[in-house]
């Protein structure tokens, strides 16, 4: 199987524009929870504070995706795509498929 260079290339950034979205879509559940304690009670501040720390999780996640996919950009920029960061030898274009920013070969990644 060859890589498709210019089809991963569409894929990563596919995905990439995704983390943006998903985060727009996000921003309420991540925003400060109201300390007014007569419209929310306390049980239900503290559900929302709880939420709110999940979603700060998750943007965290989402955020390191986003590094993930910029550096895999950038290597298909210098040529140093597809290579493992570890042992330097070929990822296979199946796991390069299915995760495109993969930055190990499977032997590595165990």
């Amino acid at each position: 199987m060859t890589l498709d260079l210019v089809a991963i290339r569409a894929r990563l950034e596919e995905l990439r524009l995704a983390t943006f979205v998903q985060e727009e879509q996000a921003k309420a559940d991540s925003a400060p929870v109201q300390l007014d304690q007569e419209s929310v009670g306390r049980l239900s501040r503290i559900d929302a504070m709880q939420m709110q720390a999940m979603a700060i999780a998750v943007q965290r996640r989402r955020q390191m995706e986003r590094d993930r996919i910029d550096a895999a950009l950038s290597r298909l920029e210098t040529g140093e795509y597809g290579f493992c960061s570890v042992c330097g030898e070929e990822i296979a274009p199946a796991r390069l498929v299915h995760n495109p920013a993969v930055v190990t070969c499977v032997s590595c990644a165990k």
